[in-house]
C-alpha cells in the first residue's frame, strides 16, 4: 500500500481537501469519520466513555454531546489523554483494517488517510508514506472554524493551543496544499498534489 497522510489545523480546510482528492478517484479513509461511526449511540465505545467522563457528555437522547466532551477534555490535559487512550487505538485499527480492505479490492496508486492529529502521535509513522498537510494563516482557520462549527474564538484557540503548533506541520510536510484562497485555487492545488503524488507512486513501483 502507499498512503499519504493528510493533515491540518482546525479550520485549515483538510476535509474539502479530502472530498477533491476522493473525486479525483482517490481513495479515502477518515479517523475523524472512523471516530464518529465508533462513538455512534448505543455503541460500546460510547458507552465506555460515558463511564469514565459521566453521563453529563450525553444528550437526552443518549447520542454524543460532542461540545460537551470537547469542552471537558480541553479544561484538562489528564482527561484528554483518557480519552485519547479509549480511542486512539480503536480508531487506528479501524483505518489500517479500511486502508486493507481499499488496497486489495481497488488497487489504487495511492490512498490518502486524513489524520487531524497526526503529530501529536507517533502511532501512524510506519503506516504512511508522505506526509500532505493544508495550510492556511492562522486567523483564517479561526475565521472559517468558527463559522463550520459555531464556536466562539476562543474555544477555537484553545482547539489550535491543544494541536501541533502550525510550524510543526510545516517543516514535517512532504507536500503543502495552500489553501488561502477560493475554494476553485483550493481544487487546482489538489490537482497539482495529485499528479505529483501519482508520479512518485509510478517511480516507487
Amino acid at each position: 500500500m502507499y498512503i499519504v497522510a493528510l493533515t491540518g489545523g482546525i479550520g485549515s480546510g483538510k476535509s474539502e481537501a479530502a472530498k477533491q482528492f476522493a473525486q479525483l478517484g482517490v481513495p479515502v479513509v477518515d479517523t475523524d469519520v472512523i471516530a464518529h461511526t465508533l462513538t455512534a449511540t448505543g455503541s460500546p465505545m460510547l458507552s465506555e466513555i460515558s463511564k469514565i467522563f459521566g453521563v453529563g457528555i450525553l444528550n437526552g437522547d443518549g447520542s454524543l454531546n460532542r461540545a460537551s466532551l470537547r469542552a471537558h477534555v480541553l479544561n484538562d490535559p489528564t482527561e484528554r489523554i483518557k480519552l485519547e487512550k479509549l480511542l486512539h487505538p480503536a480508531i487506528y485499527e479501524h483505518a489500517i483494517e479500511q486502508l486493507t480492505d481499499n488496497d486489495n479490492s481497488l488497487k489504487p496508486q495511492y490512498q490518502i488517510l486524513v489524520v487531524p492529529l497526526l503529530f501529536e502521535s507517533n502511532r501512524y509513522r510506519n503506516a504512511i508514506n508522505k506526509i500532505v498537510v493544508v495550510d492556511c494563516e492562522e486567523s483564517l482557520q479561526i475565521k472559517r472554524a468558527m463559522a463550520r462549527s459555531k464556536l466562539t474564538e476562543d474555544e477555537v484557540r484553545a482547539i489550535m493551543a491543544a494541536q501541533t503548533t502550525r510550524a510543526i506541520r510545516l517543516k514535517n510536510a512532504d507536500e503543502i496544499i495552500e489553501n488561502n484562497g477560493s475554494l476553485e485555487e483550493l481544487v487546482e492545488n489538489v490537482k497539482k498534489i495529485h499528479k505529483k503524488l501519482i508520479r512518485t507512486c509510478i517511480v516507487s513501483k
